[in-house]
């Protein structure tokens, strides 16, 4: 049985585990093991879960996805969406997704980014109405697909 609810402090040790293994293939496919979310700390955790909104996805006693959202005016800027390896294309990170939209009702527009390689997160996010509205080229081996989801 899937449950998803608002992460509380005590939860960050456990999505910062779950977020490295989640963004080891991305890590792979880009060739940076230096990735944001790889070098991200529990305290940087924990402080985004007291000032934004982190919805995290249990099975059980076990912690299987998560997914950040901040509210900037009518924006919710969407971050970190993961999912455990193993549980990927189930309908888990659509599922965050969804959540998060409902949670965050005042929001007029989502905004995310993800690689350009990442043609599983592209699919994921087209398919949920996420439309891409530019790129961005951060270093020589990646460029960020920047996508809006308007309400």
């Amino acid at each position: 049985m899937l449950d998803i609810e608002r992460a509380m402090p005590g939860d960050a040790g456990e999505i910062l585990t779950l977020q490295r293994a989640a963004y080891v293939t991305e890590a792979q496919l880009y060739g940076d093991p230096f990735l944001p979310p790889l070098v991200e700390t529990v305290e940087q955790i924990r402080k985004v879960i007291d000032t934004g909104v982190v919805l995290k996805a249990t099975e059980g006693a076990r912690l299987i996805g998560s997914v950040r959202g901040q509210l900037s005016g009518p924006t919710c800027l969407v971050a970190r969406l993961v999912v455990a390896p193993d549980r990927q294309g189930r309908g888990i990170g659509g599922g965050l997704l969804a959540a998060l939209h409902e949670t965050v009702p005042e929001a007029a527009v989502f905004d995310l980014f993800t690689g350009h390689l990442s043609e599983g997160n592209l699919r994921l996010y087209r398919r949920l109405g996420y439309r891409e509205t530019h790129r961005e080229r951060v270093q020589d081996h990646l460029t960020l697909v920047h996508l809006r989801l308007s309400r």
